[in-house]
């Protein structure tokens, strides 16, 4: 078995769509690691919310999750971070990498945060979004995590004492075998981090048959979709194209959105034009609980079919100038705290399909639901797919991640359940 942490609520999901694509069986976890029934699987994903808390608190989460994880039978773990490789300067990503090392004895890891499908690819140690290098994306001015540097070697060699290196494209294009050299040429020199270039699912494919044996992997969902691949080979699975029935139906439905990239201020700005929506102000009304009753008021009064929006996504400026008059974290707890308590109340009034763009704002929603897992439905968008809790009272979830799905996504996903 596979076991498998994402640092965020959403690129869990992400990498449960590219395991499952691949053939694989995928099991997902929210809320950390934790006794339950689980179906025959192939992969289990615990959801961790890591990427922008404590180092120190990150490590000892996601080494409890691992620990559980090796317990209930993973003989291969995957760390799963963003494709845009994006942490706080102190990590958390090679924190974490250090501790999964030394945890598992293992003498060498693979970052490879590159998700073609998502248009993040890296060449010659660059990583890009689209057209553009990472540190000229929108990711430079991401409210807790800007990325500022492209060269994925230094950002990683910044959060760790371990040496790292770097296989270029063009050794990658010499497939898994001149992969496999490299990576045994560099634990021979001492140098246990390779960071490894991808511009293709080809590539992928390539460093996941390189790298199927080793005790720790870690990368994006492209990497994920790759190593899926050489396992369910060596299992005789074929891919997976059929998707489970939707078991919700037709149900009311609401999209909460907190992310403030540019992608999922698009889909706002597209959903607004035919949906009602309601901005949740923190530096108006700096208390969650009172946000939170404002907005399932303002709720009460909507059309039970009018699948509204509730949001708090602000663009650059306008989010500098919350984060000046309330500080960046207490304007996100405050704003987190109430989406989870928003959710909450929505569930409550019968609201059954709740679409969340944001790794925080689904991480807080999730929690707050007090949801533990769910089955895999289809994707809404590439790496976005329906989840369906179980339970007597099961709810759709769509956890999008900020910069994912194209600018209609929200506005489509709402109307699934209106049909």
């Amino acid at each position: 078995m596979i076991g498998a942490i994402a640092d965020d609520f959403t690129g869990a999901t992400d990498i449960a769509v590219a395991f499952r694509r691949a053939g694989l069986r995928v099991v997902i976890l929210f809320n950390g690691p934790h006794e339950t029934n689980l179906p025959d699987h192939d992969v289990t994903i615990i959801a961790l919310k890591t990427r922008t808390i404590a180092p120190a608190e990150a490590v000892r989460q996601s080494v409890e999750a691992v620990e559980w994880l090796r317990i209930h039978g993973a003989k291969q773990i995957f760390f799963k971070y963003c494709s845009t490789f994006d942490s706080r300067p102190e990590g958390n990503i090679g924190p974490v990498a250090d501790a999964l090392m030394h945890l598992l004895a293992t003498e060498r890891a693979v970052f490879a945060p590159s998700s073609p499908e998502h248009l993040r690819t890296q060449y010659m140690g660059h990583l890009f979004v689209d057209r553009l290098l990472l540190s000229d994306s929108p990711m430079r001015h991401h409210p807790l995590t800007p990325m500022t540097d492209s060269f994925i070697p230094s950002v990683l060699a910044s959060q760790t004492a371990r040496p790292v290196a770097l296989i270029d494209h063009r050794d990658v294009r010499g497939g898994r075998n001149r992969i496999s050299a490299l990576l045994d040429t560099a634990v021979r020199e001492g140098t246990p981090y390779v960071v490894v270039d991808a511009i293709s699912d080809a590539d992928l494919v390539e460093i996941g048959e390189a790298v199927v044996f080793d005790p720790l992997v870690t990368g994006a969902a492209g990497l994920a979709g790759g190593l899926g691949a050489a396992v369910a080979r060596r299992l005789g699975r074929s891919t997976r194209r059929d998707g489970d029935d939707d078991p919700i139906g037709v149900v009311p439905a609401v999209a909460l959105a907190g992310s403030c990239s540019a992608r999922t201020l698009e889909q706002i700005a597209h959903m607004r034009h035919d949906h009602p929506s309601l901005l949740l102000d923190a530096v108006a009304t700096p208390d969650s609980e009172t946000l939170a009753a404002q907005a399932l008021a303002w709720y009460d009064e909507q059309d039970a079919d009018s699948a509204p929006l509730i949001y708090s996504s602000l663009p650059p400026a306008q989010l500098r100038l919350a984060q000046a008059a309330l500080g960046a974290e207490r304007a996100s707890a405050i704003l987190e705290t109430a989406m989870g308590l928003i959710a909450r109340g929505l569930v409550d009034r019968g609201v059954k399909r709740l679409v969340i763009a944001g790794g925080e704002t689904s991480g807080a929603v999730v929690t707050a639901l007090d949801v533990d897992g769910g089955v895999i439905g289809e994707e809404a968008a590439p790496g976005v797919p329906w989840i369906f809790t179980g339970g007597d009272a099961p709810v759709a979830l769509l956890l999008k991640s900020g910069n994912f799905g194209d600018p209609q996504l929200l506005t489509r996903a709402v109307m699934e359940g209106a049909a």
